[in-house]
């Protein structure tokens, strides 16, 4: 695939992001890559591989656990609540900053979609449905069992535990935390009006649905400043086993609510042509981010399109910037992608995570 973007094209300018000045507008989605240590320490090549993709506007990290009950759902993702994930982030942080890069860790709890087997502890959620899912264990895939729900003072706990593991992130040295309240995580179950099932203040209305996510932000915020916040939701998304009959008035909820913050940007990951995106966008002062998915490797000339015109801030693109260190570079001139080796996204090692080569590496190679 070849797309080239000229010179004055707005995703390569620069925009603010809260407290960020980003040098251009296409952002690194975040990308979980297992391969942390055991105990959610991030890989000590994490550091190499952010760095080389820091000409990213911006850097979302892949999804980091706020605690130890918050993981589960796929083996070796990172944590960020412990003094060595917090050491090994800061380096990776370093790393980014070093050859100019902006990075934003993304945190989450991914509440029905754990485990026991991977985490160690009962999976929970807003209510017990679990997800239709087989997820990979240490001793291969097994469905996920019937979560637990979560009590209201659970949920407390919950918040404090996204607000420390936002204020571990900037003390490591980060610019910034994403909230991560999309593709069927613990966020993203309360949002819904099928798996959340609660007759209490965190379940029914649509203000009750968004009123978790909304207390996530508010705290985080509180702590670290909202102009170093992001938050990314995914109306409709299936991911996970989600279902939402209502996939707008929960979110009109909850941007109401969190609006007057400030927070650094919205990460929205939907398709423009959804009617929901016309109408969370409406909803939302602030600055947007777009993922359309799996597709946005594919959609520059439209992503380019909307950034012009104003409809977006930012377009965050995931598998592109995986195997393209030097993706800016390439749509520079219209250079050729690396085609992304899917059999190495998610396995050990160096292979598929740090050797993606770049346009000069592949022209030394043939002029040696």
């Amino acid at each position: 695939m070849t797309f080239k973007l000229d010179g004055d094209a707005a995703l390569l300018k620069p925009v603010q992001i809260g407290d960020t000045a980003a040098a251009n507008r296409i952002f690194m989605a975040p990308l979980t890559r297992s391969r942390a240590d055991s105990d959610g320490t991030p890989s000590p090549l994490a550091a190499r591989y952010y760095a080389q993709r820091a000409a990213a506007g911006l850097i979302i990290s892949e999804a980091t656990a706020v605690s130890a009950r918050a993981n589960g759902a796929y083996l070796n993702t990172p944590g960020m609540y412990t003094e060595r994930h917090q050491d090994r982030w800061a380096e990776i942080a370093s790393g980014v900053h070093a050859v100019g890069g902006k990075m934003f860790v993304q945190l989450w709890h991914v509440g029905r979609m754990a485990h026991p087997d991977i985490s160690g502890y009962q999976s929970v959620a807003p209510s017990a449905i679990p997800a239709d899912v087989l997820t990979h264990t240490p001793t291969g895939k097994k469905p996920l069992p019937v979560p637990r729900a979560l009590s209201v003072g659970e949920i407390g706990a919950i918040v404090e535990d996204f607000r420390a593991a936002a204020r571990r992130a900037v003390d490591a040295g980060m610019d910034g935390v994403e909230i991560h309240g999309a593709n069927g995580y613990l966020l993203h179950e309360f949002s819904s009006d099928v798996v959340n099932q609660r007759i209490d203040d965190y379940g029914g209305s649509p203000d009750n649905r968004a009123r978790l996510t909304a207390e996530v932000v508010e705290a985080v915020s509180a702590e670290i400043g909202a102009g170093r916040v992001g938050l990314r939701i995914s109306p409709g998304n299936t991911a996970g086993d989600m279902r939402e009959n209502d996939t707008v008035c929960t979110y009109q909820a909850l941007l109401e609510r969190i609006a007057p913050l400030g927070a650094a940007y919205l990460h929205l990951l939907i398709h423009p042509e959804d009617a929901a995106f016309g109408e969370l966008r409406g909803a939302w002062p602030g600055p947007v981010v777009l993922n359309t998915g799996r597709d946005t490797d594919t959609r520059f000339c439209q992503l380019e399109e909307l950034a012009e015109w104003g409809v977006i801030s930012a377009a965050a693109v995931g598998r592109a910037f995986l195997a393209n260190p030097d993706l800016i570079d390439r749509l520079i001139v219209g250079a050729a992608l690396n085609e992304p080796d899917v059999g190495t996204f998610y396995a050990p090692g160096p292979a598929g995570y740090v050797d993606y080569p770049t346009l000069a590496e592949l022209e030394g190679r043939q002029s040696a």
